[in-house]
């Protein structure tokens, strides 16, 4: 019977770290330049700022911006690249678009991470 549990244990563990490597090795959908140019192309930024967005378009900004959040910035500290999207995404979920004015500010943030 303990030889039983600790089989069971041990297939338990090996499948959660599986699971969570998977999770951390997720490639994010869309480059930065990627996110950048479709959100300046179908002016959602302006959208999202004026409250005029549509649902579907904030789900794509939502999205870019989530993928964004998956990398490394080009250049620049990572923690505040990391809190400065965080706030971006937390503004468009909330759909505060106040928030989403002072979270975007893009030529302080291409300044300090754009190479």
């Amino acid at each position: 019977m303990k030889r039983f549990v600790c089989c069971a244990v041990a297939a338990v563990v090996a499948g959660l770290s599986v699971s969570l490597v998977s999770a951390a090795d997720e490639k994010p959908k869309y480059s930065i330049k990627e996110v950048m140019e479709f959100q300046k192309k179908d002016k959602l930024f302006d959208k999202m700022k004026k409250g005029e967005i549509s649902k579907e378009d904030k789900a794509k900004l939502l999205e870019g911006w989530e993928s964004a959040a998956k990398h490394k910035p080009p250049k620049g500290d990572e923690k505040e690249w990391k809190e400065k999207v965080e706030a971006v995404v937390k503004a468009i979920k909330d759909d505060d678009k106040d928030a989403f004015g002072k979270a975007i500010d893009c030529g302080a943030c291409h300044g300090k991470f754009k190479k």
